[in-house]
């Protein structure tokens, strides 16, 4: 129960990668973290791609990010839905400020590129959006997990193992 007492943001929106969502969720959790799923609508539930339901707890208006210790943002094409939204924009600016753990797998890079934060970041994503990353002043890796300070990035589900542990690390080590 290293976690214990640590709060996550998880967020979320219509067609993020199930499994991106929920492997990282369960994970902290059985380290005894909480975690807030939080979305543009308190109390709707966004479906995944492969339809898997989440409820959003929170609107990303009601949350502070000095309330939290960590967000983590999953893939699929909720990224650029989620990457529209200044709060939560504004959120992972602030979470980035305090060197709080910031996840990011697969396409989740687009809302890191939209907030601005990954010049002269070393990350990873899925290579679809490799020429994103590398235009928003990251160095781009294949490899199935990196972390760059407080920003831990992965690939794609194969990664979730790495990515997961990696993330609770980094929260522990807080």
């Amino acid at each position: 129960m290293r976690l214990k007492g640590k709060k996550i943001i998880a967020a979320v929106d219509e067609e993020f990668e199930d499994l991106e969502l929920w492997y990282p969720i369960l994970r902290l959790q059985e380290e005894g973290a909480i975690v807030d799923l939080v979305g543009h609508e308190k109390g709707k539930t966004y479906i995944g791609k492969y339809g898997v339901p989440a409820t959003a707890a929170y609107e990303f208006d009601e949350v502070q990010a000095s309330h939290y210790d960590g967000i983590l943002i999953p893939g699929g094409w909720a990224p650029d839905k989620l990457r529209r939204y200044e709060t939560l924009l504004s959120i992972v600016k602030e979470m980035d400020q305090a060197q709080k753990p910031i996840g990011q797998i697969c396409h989740a890079g687009w809302v890191l590129i939209s907030a601005n934060i990954l010049q002269g970041k070393n990350v990873t994503s899925t290579p679809g959006i490799k020429d994103d990353m590398v235009n928003a002043g990251a160095t781009w890796h294949d490899t199935a997990v990196i972390g760059d300070g407080h920003i831990i990035s992965s690939r794609r589900p194969p990664d979730l193992p790495p990515y997961a542990k990696a993330f609770a690390d980094k929260l522990a080590e807080q």
